[in-house]
């Protein structure tokens, strides 16, 4: 029963119901058109098989055609003990040995669900990309989320995954920054101001924005339209004066560009390590920009860009559904698609990657086609091997976040309301009340910045969502800190049973045992954990991993709540619990991993 274990039960139920098909209607079928299901709970059944479009070559109805090939699909696997039909459904039931077997052979292998083998091909994972000119907020964090769990997914089933981050360091929006504080920072730095370095040029920038609005009011006010206002404002052409100089590499605004940058790095490095994400490599856009450069001076020598005459340059993409797209400045500053242009060549040239993935928000859908369209058209080899993760905005329950009014949840602000909130709900609760305080502060780290993961990885990336705090904190429902406390309950139970020397031991016998149905219900869950991570990785979605990981944590809870464990008088039973215990600790753990949130050892 165990070599049969190695190979998915599914694989061979479609090999044995081919064999059937021949057996009973004399040829061959296209099995890649059968559907198997688990069998919805509802209904009595471990695998469904859906009988329908073999109705034509059996020409028999439904429940005929199923229950003529359940007679012979059960005699050629051992491990089906029965089935039954209902309409063209053909549900059948495995023997209990079957899932002890699984138990008994995976309890307490270390690998279980995870790839043993290693891919050749590299995988370039791009998130985070924060601009100097602000501090991390809501949307970067959700980023941020996204992105790390996708690389802790692709390393699970084997990808060599390279996490990137490519920092905005440079462009219109950064001068603006530089402009304000040249204007009204009277020599602040982070220490004399008592902030985070990021917060304090983020305060500079709003100050800009603020400043500018007022101005477009001013020249309005004088007869401009406010497109006109906006394009003539001194502070705007200050600011791209500023952004000319740069490039020129002006040794002023070069010291002041890498002074207020070098505050920026410190805060975000800060905001990084508390949310536990982290990369292998750091482009910037400031070095990047120079390559897209070349590739469109290659691109105007092939003839494939066209220079207008104020001196910018532009590419038709008329033939494409689109139109011209800037790619230089008559200034002969650069825009945003130059410097992408130059960042996707140099990750083709460092690492030859077989997939670039770019975790940015559906906001910038066309940017990223347009990107890839002028990569092929200058014959680019990685222009397919390009793909945008396009997730939804967060919202909150108050509208909308706007950076450039400073309307924004900020991300250290955000975790320390969430260590707040679960550090009261906590204690409230008296689940830390024997903790020493050191002890105490770490678990409330771990609950709040789990639920905070949770809650935003429990969402499909490609979906808008909500983000509501005091909701995402609940012990109770589909939230982080109910998985948490799941896998803690797990924890102190296997202690236990250890100091009583209950545990499991690889002789005893598991024969002649029945499992309940929430027994059975969590050990289908477990076996199935491996498809997860599979799903998840090929979907580049974790949000199959974080329900599916609270699905697991709620049957679990409800066997607990059933059945005896450690009370169990028969010791083959008790083996049997503590074996499915171990297992569902051993798999709430590596799920919650692969969402980047801890598990505590106890709550």
């Amino acid at each position: 029963m165990q070599k049969k274990l190695k190979q998915m039960f599914e694989r061979r139920l479609l090999d044995a119901t081919g064999k059937a098909i021949i057996t009973l209607y004399g040829q061959e079928f296209d099995l890649s058109i059968l559907t198997i299901e688990r069998t919805k709970k509802e209904i009595e059944g471990d695998y469904t098989l859906v009988i329908f479009p073999l109705l034509k070559l059996s020409r028999k109805n439904p429940e005929q055609t199923a229950n003529e090939l359940g007679e012979v699909i059960i005699k050629e696997l051992p491990e089906i003990g029965s089935f039954h039909v209902i309409k063209g459904f053909l549900n059948l039931i495995l023997l209990d040995e079957y899932w002890i077997s699984f138990l008994a052979e995976n309890y307490n292998r270390k690998e279980f669900g995870v790839s043993q083998s290693i891919r050749e091909e590299k995988v370039v994972l791009e998130y985070s990309s924060p601009n100097t000119n602000k501090p991390l907020h809501l949307g970067h964090i959700r980023n941020n989320l996204i992105g790390y769990s996708l690389s802790q997914l692709l390393t699970a089933n084997g990808f060599r995954v390279v996490k990137v981050n490519l920092v905005n360091d440079r462009g219109i929006h950064i001068c603006k920054s530089m402009l304000a504080y040249m204007k009204w920072g009277e020599g602040e730095t982070p220490k004399s101001a008592g902030v985070k370095g990021d917060k304090l040029i983020g305060k500079y920038y709003v100050l800009f924005e603020k400043k500018y609005k007022e101005e477009i009011r001013d020249l309005m006010e004088k007869g401009l339209t406010e497109d006109e206002a906006g394009q003539q404002s001194p502070l705007i052409l200050e600011a791209r004066e500023i952004l000319r100089k740069w490039e020129a590499h002006d040794h002023e605004t070069i010291h002041l560009w890498k002074q207020m940058n070098t505050w920026a790095y410190q805060g975000f490095k800060e905001t990084y390590e508390r949310l536990g994400v982290d990369f292998d490599r750091i482009y910037y856009e400031s070095d990047t920009y120079l390559s897209g450069k070349e590739l469109v001076l290659e691109g105007l020598e092939k003839g494939i860009l066209r220079k207008h005459e104020d001196g910018s340059v532009w590419i038709d993409l008329s033939s494409d559904g689109f139109d011209e797209k800037l790619l230089l400045r008559s200034d002969g500053t650069s825009v945003y698609m130059t410097q992408d242009l130059g960042t996707a060549q140099l990750r083709y040239d460092d690492y030859h990657p077989s997939r670039m993935i770019y975790v940015v928000g559906n906001e910038q859908n066309y940017h990223f086609d347009i990107l890839k369209r002028v990569l092929q058209k200058l014959d680019k080899p990685y222009a397919s091997r390009i793909f945008h993760l396009s997730y939804g905005m967060v919202e909150l329950p108050e509208g909308k976040m706007k950076s450039r009014e400073g309307k924004v949840v900020d991300a250290d602000d955000l975790m320390e309301e969430m260590y707040s909130t679960a550090e009261l709900m906590t204690r409230e609760l008296g689940k830390a009340s024997d903790f020493p305080e050191k002890e105490a502060r770490k678990l409330f780290e771990t609950i709040g910045l789990g639920a905070l993961k949770y809650y935003i990885l429990k969402v499909d990336p490609k979906k808008n969502m909500l983000f509501d705090p005091k909701e995402s904190i609940d012990f109770n429902g589909n939230t982080g800190p109910f998985i948490q406390y799941t896998f803690a309950r797990i924890r102190s139970l296997i202690s236990k049973a250890a100091s009583r020397h209950m545990m499991p031991h690889p002789d005893m016998q598991l024969s002649g045992i029945s499992l309940l149905p929430s027994e059975k219900e969590t050990v289908k869950l477990l076996m199935i954990y491996p498809q997860i991570t599979k799903q998840a990785a090929d979907e580049l979605n974790p949000a199959i991993v974080a329900n599916y990981v609270y699905e697991l944590a709620k049957s679990y809870n409800q066997f607990y709540q059933e059945i005896p464990v450690l009370k169990e008088e028969d010791a083959g039973l008790r083996q049997l619990r503590l074996m499915l215990s171990v297992l569902t600790a051993s798999v709430l753990d590596k799920s919650l991993k692969l969402l980047g949130i801890d598990s505590p050892e106890r709550m």
